[in-house]
């Protein structure tokens, strides 16, 4: 059996209960686009969460707007879809309900609820601790890189294991740890000097650069805290893509788009306040326009 999912927290605390609860012999991270446009083979026995459906799945996990990009359910199927912070809410409360000693993952899931809702104060952004310092050296956003898919085992592993004390002093993960603490301040810069704010946006655009140092995705809300939507540009695998990061200020909740199905429009997704498309060579530069326009529109 496989699981399917996203290389973030929130697949990663899925990860955890459904290979405590199920024969899961392999684990494949994707981003969620690869289901939508059938860049992946979904067999019979694979079990999707934090990804988009897909009809030939067992099992599928989702709290993300279906859009008309995405295939829809039946009516009935196996799996739970509705809204939650976190498709780990809904793994989570599906197999309480079948094996009650889920319940030691409470913690865990409420946690990668406040981080995948972007529930966080200020202080969770410049000094985060424990699972939400725990989730920024497991989202593929923060820059780290190199051998993500080994990380996200081990970590699997330990999370199953030990508290999260102890989790954090696990060599592999303090060294992601203290690399975020390093670069903060390049990192930091960096925004500054590649961030402009267009009416009520703040337009991030990383693709002159040869690298980007590490570092925390929400920071930008607070260098930039007039703006209450944020869209952030870089190049998707082997500049083969543009990547398009659309996000409201989770410090300043007033702008009115749907960014999930904003981001549907050019093939992506996510939720109302928070999504991402790969956008064609090609067409990016007209793409990234009209979400920029819409964005400004919307207010």
């Amino acid at each position: 059996m496989r699981l399917v999912t996203r290389g973030d927290l929130d697949g990663l605390t899925s990860a955890v209960i459904l290979t405590s609860t199920e024969p899961i012999d392999d684990i494949l991270l994707i981003h969620p686009q690869d289901v939508t446009d059938k860049r992946v083979r979904i067999n019979s026995d694979d079990i999707l969460t934090n990804v988009p459906y897909d009809p030939n799945c067992l099992k599928w996990f989702d709290h993300h707007l279906l859009t008309d990009s995405n295939e829809q359910p039946p009516e009935k199927f196996d799996g739970r879809y509705g809204q939650a912070p976190s498709a780990a809410r809904l793994v989570y409360e599906y197999y309480l309900e079948r094996d009650p000693s889920v319940a030691r993952f409470e913690m865990l899931v409420n946690e990668t609820d406040r981080l995948d809702a972007a529930s966080l104060t200020p202080a969770d952004v410049v000094d985060p601790r424990d699972f939400i310092l725990l989730g920024y050296t497991i989202d593929n956003r923060s820059g780290l890189g190199a051998d993500f898919n080994a990380y996200f085992r081990k970590v699997l592993d330990y999370l199953k294991a030990m508290p999260i004390s102890e989790v954090l002093e696990q060599p592999e993960v303090k060294e992601r740890v203290d690399r975020l603490k390093r670069e903060e301040q390049e990192f930091r810069a960096i925004l500054e000097s590649s961030s402009r704010m267009e009416g009520n946006v703040v337009v991030t655009d990383l693709r002159d650069l040869s690298a980007v140092p590490a570092g925390n995705r929400f920071l930008i809300y607070t260098l930039f805290p007039e703006c209450n939507v944020s869209l952030r540009i870089h190049w998707g695998p082997r500049r083969q893509t543009v990547i398009a990061a659309v996000g409201h200020n989770i410090f300043n909740r007033t702008c009115k788009t749907s960014v999930g199905d904003l981001m549907s429009h050019y093939g992506g997704g996510g939720h109302r306040g928070a999504g991402t498309c790969m956008i064609p060579v090609e067409e990016s530069e007209s793409a990234l326009g009209e979400i920029l326009a819409t964005l400004k529109e919307n207010g």
